[in-house]
């Protein structure tokens, strides 16, 4: 079928290295009608664009060995028999597998039946050698490049040249295998991404109206303004009606029973229930939802029923946005990938070149033998080795999977990493700045502490004197919509104090509002607002303590004073102290308020240092400042009035960034939840995630440089050079998905 908008997005299947990639990329977009062509090789998704039948591009993917899905078609690993139905229906599995038993029979029949042995090896060596010639003539034909599969190819041709059938044909089987087998194995790790699609239901039970009813039709309608000719009836209740999400509109309410993942972003419109947010922001806790709370696609609901009015569309909402950007991420290459990439575009010719020279100089210089003879192997058989363990593709696969599994692992707890780059910056950090509200604390104020003029009254509830003065305070704050304003009035609405109407309120700038309450001339705002001062060394204690004081006065007159605070997170002290843990970064808090309120905070959540009365330029020039002196800074802030410093820092952190679409586009690392204590798995992730990549690739280099040596020398095999390089690169392969493992990390792991 073609595309009715011109954009195909299908699965590919089979990918086992990044030039898998380019090679299908520069395929299809040969093919006729196809404008461009892209495909990601962290989530094996292809796009097509242009008008093209989807059965030509099929025909184009199956012929370089590749499978090809429907990108709406659920993961191919859900189950065993699925998974193990999916590995050998696909030929690109069992044709080496069928290679390796007509070589077994070869080898069985080698002592007694040479003519029917040379026979099996070379139809075993064309079952293996099958796919990997289509690959690299595409290579070849799409990118006039020398691949692995060229290689290996020249390898086992070779062989059989000089009567080595054994070995070329098993030599082609083996690499044919054992990409089948880092082909299966990548897959498990892009199920890891494609899964998290599974995670919204994909139909959703919605309240409807009765349209057009037919039973009714012609009937006076009740307000008697007319006859009933369609529409919503107006005498039918509501019904239920099971639909596809992506039928769902705007608006609409939909019903999520007890134990039911939620299927659509919303907000609660009835019922009350505890929700499991874990799949979205990594929080471990349910949290209590009621009348007006957000609810996301993906979560899990617990006891109670909700009636949700749905506030996204499938494709807009949060979970969608994740997984959108999460592959968006697998194709923003790592520093470490870009480099063997660079080096694999010199290497692999150079290894060529190199073993020319071996097969020819040797014999032509030195008279030493061409062909094996009986006192070892010959000049060419070493090359043919060397051509064997010069694939690169233990090398170049040694990045691009740690990347795939971290950031996988990374989204399943509520950490959304934009790239490879971000994920190895965030191992190399040294100085973390945080911002104050909202970051390290809740970013709530909440009245503290109040006291009349009448004495010490503290939080009483019984003192009709503190009561009338929070009373007339919320009066004039009812209107405001700044936090501390709405602290006010939320303390009031928490006493059930009845809260009347306030005239005439008006702001006094940087000092405070005022407004008339019942014929009373009612002020809040700082001390300097009025003459007597016999509150002010307790404001001055309260403002010690990191509190914001508002006097109340009555007619000029002092009644007392409120106390506004915003408490510090819960965990905020716990998430610094791993931050800097053992891991020389340093932390500094940089915030807008006064000096007074950011001490209090920084000596309670225990950060190494502040920096106060900061605008957002301040910010972002303390941030270059401190780069310049330690190394890379990561900035943790909301996303928006923090974003000059976020887009300054070497890595850009939101906090508390579920369903806001702005932090997700514009932050290098975003804390789905609002939890400070996902950073340092972050981090921890980072480092583990950078110690992998170089380890996998010096483990490559030195697995090939050893058996370069030992080729040139004559101690390796045909054999040994085929199981080595396969063994490689199943190995960088398992050792960067082992991040996936949720103890790769020890138990400190959220989530």
């Amino acid at each position: 079928m073609t595309s009715s908008t011109g954009e195909l997005q299908l699965v590919v299947t089979g990918m086992d290295c990044a030039d898998c990639a380019i090679t299908l990329e520069q395929s299809v977009v040969r093919l006729a009608g196809v404008q461009a062509c892209s495909v990601n090789f962290g989530t094996g998704r292809m796009l097509v664009k242009g008008s093209v039948a989807e059965g030509t591009v099929r025909k184009s993917v199956t012929a370089l060995g590749y499978g090809l899905v429907s990108s709406s078609t659920t993961g191919s690993y859900a189950g065993k028999y699925s998974q193990w139905v999916s590995v050998l229906s696909n030929p690109r599995n069992t044709l080496p597998l069928i290679g390796m038993v007509l070589i077994g029979l070869a080898f069985v029949a080698q002592a007694s039946y040479s003519y029917l042995a040379g026979i099996l090896f070379a139809i075993g060596a064309l079952s293996g050698i099958y796919f990997p010639a289509r690959a690299g003539f595409a290579a070849l034909k799409s990118r006039r490049a020398l691949d692995m599969n060229i290689l290996m190819i020249t390898a086992a041709l070779g062989a059989f040249a000089i009567g080595e059938y054994a070995e070329g044909a098993t030599v082609i089987v083996l690499f044919s295998l054992g990409e089948a087998l880092e082909g299966f194995t990548l897959e498990r790790a892009r199920e890891s991404i494609r899964s998290l699609s599974n995670l919204a239901p994909s139909a959703a039970m919605v309240l409807r109206h009765c349209m057009d009813c037919a039973s009714h039709n012609g009937k006076m309608l009740p307000d008697s303004s007319g006859i009933y000719t369609g529409g919503p009836c107006p005498w039918c209740d509501t019904h239920m009606e099971t639909v596809a999400v992506e039928d769902l509109e705007l608006g609409e309410i939909i019903l999520v029973r007890p134990g039911e993942r939620i299927p659509m972003d919303g907000l609660v419109r009835s019922g009350e229930s505890a929700v499991n947010q874990a799949p979205i922001t990594g929080e471990s806790i349910p949290i209590e939802k009621n009348t007006g709370a957000r609810v996301f696609a993906g979560t899990v609901n617990g006891e109670g029923a909700l009636e949700i009015e749905i506030t996204d569309l499938a494709h807009e909402n949060t979970l969608a946005r994740v997984i959108h950007l999460v592959e968006e991420a697998q194709e923003q290459k790592s520093p470490a990938q870009r480099f063997v990439d660079r080096f694999a575009r010199v290497y692999t010719p150079g290894v060529v070149g190199l073993a020319i020279a071996v097969a020819a100089l040797p014999p032509i210089l030195f008279g030493q033998p061409f062909l094996d003879s009986t006192t070892g192997h010959g000049w060419l058989y070493r090359s043919l080795t060397m051509l064997v363990i010069a694939c690169p593709c233990a090398l170049v696969i040694a990045t691009p999977v740690t990347v795939i599994s971290a950031i996988s692992a990374a989204a399943r707890r509520g950490v959304l990493i934009k790239g490879g780059a971000y994920l190895e910056m965030l191992g190399q950090v040294r100085v973390v700045a945080l911002d104050k509200t909202g970051t390290l604390t809740y970013g709530r104020p909440q009245l503290v502490s109040l006291e009349c003029r009448g004495g010490n009254c503290s939080m009483r509830t019984d003192c009709a004197d503190c009561n009338r003065m929070l009373t007339l305070a919320a009066a004039v704050e009812l209107s405001s919509s700044h936090p501390l304003a709405q602290a006010v009035v939320q303390a009031a609405q928490q006493r059930g104090l009845l809260i009347p109407r306030a005239i005439d309120v008006c702001s006094l700038p940087g000092r405070g509002v005022k407004g008339n309450v019942n014929g009373t001339a009612v002020v809040i705002g700082s001390h300097e607002l009025f003459r007597d001062v016999e509150f002010l060394e307790r404001v001055r204690e309260a403002e010690r303590l990191g509190q914001t004081v508002m006097l109340v006065g009555e007619n000029d007159t002092a009644m007392g004073y409120l106390a506004v605070s915003d408490p510090p997170r819960a965990n905020s002290g716990e998430a610094l102290a791993a931050i800097s843990d053992g891991n020389s970064v340093q932390t500094i808090m940089l915030t807008g308020d006064n000096a007074s309120v950011a001490a209090a905070v920084a000596e309670t959540v225990g950060v190494q240092q502040f920096q106060a009365g900061m605008m957002p330029d301040d910010k972002m020039a303390a941030v270059r400042a401190l780069a310049a002196e330690h190394g890379a800074v990561a900035m943790v802030g909301d996303g928006v009035n923090d974003t000059p410093a976020l887009a300054a820092a070497d890595v850009g952190i939101a906090m508390g960034s579920a369903g806001t679409a702005q932090a997700l586009e514009t932050a290098d690392v975003a804390l789905m939840g609002d939890d400070l204590a996902a950073l340092p798995f972050a981090m921890r992730l980072g480092r583990l995630s950078v110690r992998i990549m170089r380890f996998n690739i010096w483990f490559a280099l030195l697995i090939k440089c050893m058996f370069m040596i030992a080729a040139i020398v004559g101690a390796a095999s045909l054999w040994m050079a085929v199981i080595a390089d396969m063994g490689a690169s199943l190995f960088v392969t398992l050792n960067g998905m082992r991040l996936l493992r949720k103890n790769s990390l020890g138990n400190r792991l959220p989530g």
